[in-house]
């Protein structure tokens, strides 16, 4: 190869015809980082139709769903990906932000679950486990107070450590 083949093919990869060479969830993905979102959610739509099956662009679909707040879609896609590839902890991982997402703290759990059926090891699905069982023992700890007969200096702390660490590790909804 000589000088000039070489500098033709470093102009032919800056002009964007390398593009040309992408899958369209690269170029997707490409998309989504450059902050053109809704070029990023056509692109892996149209690539659909042509693949309706592809595992990575209907999963990408649903993140990318789930990123713009749209939980109906985004719910759709992920339940239909557990029902069509039941052996997948990521679905479930996903379903499970979306629920817990919405209040749904036990569904939530239940899918986490199944997640660390299928692969115990999920770093993702065991943190937000434990997210989700935060939220639960908050949940048990503000009944228990509601419920007690007598004041409880013991579930008063509790409470108010686990609404703590709910607090600093809970995403704000701003």
């Amino acid at each position: 190869m000589t000088f000039r083949s070489t500098l033709l093919i470093a102009l032919l990869l800056a002009s964007g015809w390398a593009n040309a060479a992408l899958t369209p969830l690269e170029q997707a993905q490409n998309l989504w980082l450059a902050g053109h979102r809704d070029e990023a959610v056509a692109e892996v739509t149209a690539a659909l139709k042509l693949a309706p099956e592809d595992l990575k662009l209907r999963f990408a679909l649903g993140v990318y769903r789930m990123e713009m707040k749209d939980m109906p879609a985004a719910l759709s896609i992920f339940t239909s990906l557990t029902q069509d590839f039941p052996d997948l902890p990521d679905p479930y991982n996903n379903l499970a932000v979306i629920h817990a997402g919405q209040g749904e703290l036990e569904q939530a759990r239940g899918e986490l679950e199944q997640a660390l059926r299928l692969q115990p090891d999920h770093a993702q699905a065991q943190e937000n486990l434990g997210d989700v069982m935060l939220r639960l023992a908050l949940r048990a700890y503000q009944r228990a107070e509601k419920s007690q007969i007598a004041p409880s200096d013991n579930l008063a702390l509790k409470l108010q450590q686990t609404q703590a660490l709910v607090q600093k590790f809970t995403p704000s909804t701003k």
